[in-house]
C-alpha cells in the first residue's frame, strides 16, 4: 500500500473518533460501509447489528462531547492486505469505558470505509 492510503485511513479514523465523541451519525455514515457489521464482543454483552440500528443508537446517545468527557484515542496498528482490504486496531476512552476496536476496512469507489467493527470494553475504575 502507499503512504497516501495510510494517510487516507488515518483521516477516516479521525472522522470515526470525532463521530463517536460527538455522537454524530452524519459523520459516522461517511466512515462506515453500508453493509457494516457491528459486533460487541464484551463478555455478557454480546450483540450484533447493522448500520441502521447502530446509527439509531448513536442518534439516541448523549454525546460525550456535550458532557465534556475527556477524550483519548490511539490508532495502534494499520495493516493492509493487498490494495483493497486492511485491518485497524484502535483504542479509545469514552463514557466511562476503555474500548478496544478491531476494524476491517475496504477500499471502495468512495474511498476507505469500515466494513466491520468488532470491539470490547472494560469499565474505567477512575
Amino acid at each position: 500500500m502507499t503512504r497516501s492510503d495510510e494517510t487516507r485511513v488515518r483521516a477516516v479514523m479521525q472522522l470515526y473518533f470525532d463521530g463517536l465523541y460527538h455522537s454524530s451519525s452524519d459523520i459516522l455514515r461517511s466512515v462506515f460501509h453500508p453493509d457494516l457489521a457491528y459486533v460487541n464482543g464484551t463478555a455478557g454483552t454480546y450483540e450484533h447489528m447493522g448500520l441502521e440500528d447502530y446509527m439509531a443508537r448513536i442518534d439516541a446517545r448523549t454525546p460525550p462531547a456535550s458532557r465534556g468527557d475527556p477524550r483519548e484515542e490511539v490508532i495502534e496498528r494499520i495493516e493492509f492486505k493487498g490494495d483493497r482490504i486492511g485491518v485497524v486496531e484502535a483504542r479509545m476512552t469514552m463514557m466511562g469505558r476503555n474500548y478496544q476496536d478491531l476494524l476491517t476496512i475496504i477500499n471502495t469507489d468512495d474511498g476507505w470505509r469500515v466494513l466491520t467493527k468488532v470491539f470490547s470494553f472494560v469499565e474505567r475504575k477512575d
